[in-house]
């Protein structure tokens, strides 16, 4: 739904440079965060993240079905994004405080995948203009 419109957007091999880039940025954003963690880290849903990052700077008009009870609603993906990157936020920061190593979320490699796709959009995105 996200990737598709941005890919179309940066061209294929810009892409893929574009969604690596963000990968490896949430993989050192998470390891900030856990230095002696014994858990796997790869930044794949980071990538992915960037990619967010990348749609809500690109299509900031465009439209998102999300499921509201049993009926399906359009809703500004400025809003659906928005509160899915500050729910990252605060879990993030609630993850930093846990001391175990149990798994789970990668909440920092979101976060750093996010704030990576958002700022390479502005090297990536050149003058094309395509509507989602």
């Amino acid at each position: 739904m996200f990737g598709d419109n941005v890919e179309d957007h940066f061209g294929h091999i810009k892409f893929a440079i574009f969604y690596l880039l963000c990968g490896l940025a949430a993989t050192f954003a998470q390891l900030a965060f856990s230095v002696g963690s014994k858990v796997p880290n790869l930044g794949a849903s980071g990538a992915i993240a960037g990619v967010l990052g990348a749609y809500i700077l690109l299509f900031p008009q465009g439209k998102i079905r999300v499921l509201q009870g049993q009926q399906v609603v359009q809703v500004p993906a400025l809003i659906v994004i928005g509160l899915w990157i500050v729910l990252q936020f605060f879990s993030g920061v609630g993850s930093i405080a846990k001391t175990a190593d149990t798994g789970g979320i990668a909440y920092m490699a979101h976060i750093g995948g996010f704030i990576a796709g958002f700022v390479l959009t502005f090297l990536f995105r050149g003058s094309r203009r395509v509507r989602p």
